[in-house]
């Protein structure tokens, strides 16, 4: 790792602890935002403990990209949970050869930037 990009994460990494500091809820209340803190915190550490040992510098701008979406997206909506994408059985495949392991593909494959590690942890 470049000590750009490692000051890049740890700039990132302080950001979330931030973030989770001045976290209020959207409802108001003091258990939902204490809540909600917590999962920020925690997701956070899961995470960039998980990803400690990356030495491909394209899987660590990968996860970077990653972090900077689900930050953006969580003060946009104002909720820390990634947002879950709906997609209907079946609605990727071509109309030829509609087999599950290519059903399987398009759907990784059309998964958004920040939910790419959330069903690895989660």
């Amino acid at each position: 790792m470049t000590t750009a990009t490692r000051q890049e994460v740890l700039g990132l990494y302080r950001k979330i602890f931030r973030l989770a500091r001045k976290w209020q809820a959207a409802s108001g209340q003091k258990e939902d935002t204490m809540k909600e803190k917590q999962y920020i915190l925690s997701e956070a550490r899961t995470l960039f403990q998980k990803n400690k040992n990356l030495t491909d510098i394209n899987l660590i701008k990968q996860c970077i990209d990653e972090c900077t979406a689900r930050i953006e997206i969580g003060l946009h909506y104002q909720i820390p949970y990634p947002r879950p994408i709906h997609l209907p059985p079946m609605s990727l495949t071509p109309l030829q050869g509609r087999g599950l392991r290519t059903q399987e593909k398009l759907r990784k494959l059309s998964k958004p930037v920040y939910l790419k590690s959330h069903d690895e942890v989660s």
